[in-house]
């Protein structure tokens, strides 16, 4: 079975630990779109991982994982995660690919998109970006001026990146930004290329030929559904397609290649950044839950926002990406509440709305909210559905109906054990 990984709040939705679970039945699992603004958690015993580029699937010895075209790659980030996993004993040997279509995230773009976002905030109207040269380089994709890991690994490349660091050179100065020497930026980029050459293929190929064997295929989602380009709260987006069709445009892999889409969601919200937000909390709850949940960024370490359960969220994203089923995560962080409220949906200029608007609209909506008994009692030992407490089997069941989804996988905690497959 194919099957499709989407975060389908504002991401950080714990989608490492479902890939980490659904890894189990996969033989390759495929990164198709962002870049190392991502970060994927997935904690193993007593050690934790924390992966930006490389697929989750690289924890588990034999799966086979690819970088696709739809991937904005950081060689020297990427260079060092390869190291960290390899120290800690991953073998990668034959079993990493990284499409030769994918493009580069150069230095240049990490400064360019520290200067845009500076010129932003001075206006009012900050992103949020996390620094890291994932729009710049989008952009340059989009405008087709942008530099591909075939490039990087051609005989032309000086000659190419040459003209590029005179470009953006040109670009930094006129944002009173420090330029680059293209010696150094150079010097830089051929070491990490040699490092990843071994690795750089044709990858569609690959996954054709594995998907006409039947081999199964998991696409690991980045971000979430609510940061899509298309279908998030724009501006307040990234700059990929982090919605379910990302997956193919991301990997070369056909549509009617696809099984199942599992969507991932927290059992309340969160999001890094700016952006509207309608559940946000500014009380000790969302404090409790910042804590609890440990709620600040995989590739930031920023606190995240943090509020209730947004059903409307949910409905929009299935809608979107056609979720076939739900992984709830970090129910377990609502231990102790004494009261759970979900947001089933918003009221607008006075009027109830059960859709999710367009962004203007959204910064005047206002959450209409459910209450639930909360529950008391650590949960992290819980494998089967009924062994939970009450309230909380109430809770799920209410959440699955109020998206009007089957709930798969419930993680009651942060270790790759600790969570309930409800079809078991």
């Amino acid at each position: 079975m194919n099957t499709i990984l989407v975060g389908a709040q504002w991401g950080d939705e714990g989608k490492g630990k479902i890939i980490d679970v659904l890894t189990e039945e996969a033989a390759w699992i495929v990164r198709p779109a962002g870049g190392n603004n991502a970060g994927h958690t997935v904690e193993v015993g007593s050690e934790r991982f924390v992966l930006h580029l490389l697929p989750s699937g690289i924890l588990h010895p034999g799966k086979k994982c690819v970088i696709g075209n739809g991937v904005v790659l950081d060689p020297a980030g990427l260079v060092g995660e390869l190291e960290g996993v390899t120290s800690r004993g991953i073998d990668v040997a034959g079993r990493f690919f990284i499409s030769d279509r994918a493009h580069v995230v150069c230095p240049y773009h990490k400064r360019l998109d520290g200067r845009v976002e500076a010129a932003l905030k001075k206006q009012g109207g900050a992103i949020g970006t996390t620094m890291r040269g994932i729009g710049p380089t989008y952009s340059d994709k989009a405008a087709r001026t942008g530099i591909r890991m075939c490039d990087l690994m051609s005989a032309d490349f000086p000659e190419l990146l040459k003209a590029r660091v005179e470009a953006k050179n040109r670009e930094l100065e006129a944002l009173g930004g420090e330029t680059f020497d293209y010696e150094e930026v150079l010097s830089s980029m051929s070491a990490a290329a040699e490092k990843l050459r071994p690795f750089v293929c044709d990858t569609v190929p690959l996954l054709f030929e594995a998907a006409q064997r039947g081999e199964p295929i998991l696409f690991e989602g980045a971000q979430g559904v609510m940061l899509d380009l298309d279908f998030g709260t724009y501006p307040f987006v990234t700059s990929s397609s982090a919605a379910a069709g990302g997956a193919c445009t991301g990997s070369g892999v056909a549509p009617n290649c696809i099984d199942r889409v599992v969507g991932v969601v927290k059992a309340y919200t969160t999001r890094v950044g700016e952006g509207p937000f309608p559940t946000e909390l500014f009380d000790a709850d969302g404090e409790k839950l910042r804590e609890a949940g440990r709620e600040y960024g995989a590739t930031t370490g920023r606190p995240r926002r943090c509020g209730w359960f947004d059903a409307v969220v949910a409905r929009w994203t299935r809608m979107l990406c056609g979720v076939d089923e739900w992984a709830l995560t970090k129910l377990d962080v609502l231990d102790g509440f004494d009261e759970i409220k979900v947001c089933t949906a918003y009221e607008l200029d006075g009027r109830r709305i059960d859709y999710f608007p367009l962004e203007p609209a959204l910064e005047k909506c206002r959450p209409v909210y459910e209450y639930l008994p909360g529950f008391d009692g650590d949960i992290t030992g819980c494998r089967r559905f009924a062994e939970l407490p009450g309230a909380a089997q109430a809770y799920v069941k209410y959440l699955e109906d109020a998206v009007n989804c089957h709930i798969r996988y419930i993680s009651v905690g942060a270790d790759r054990e600790q969570y309930i497959d409800m079809d078991r």
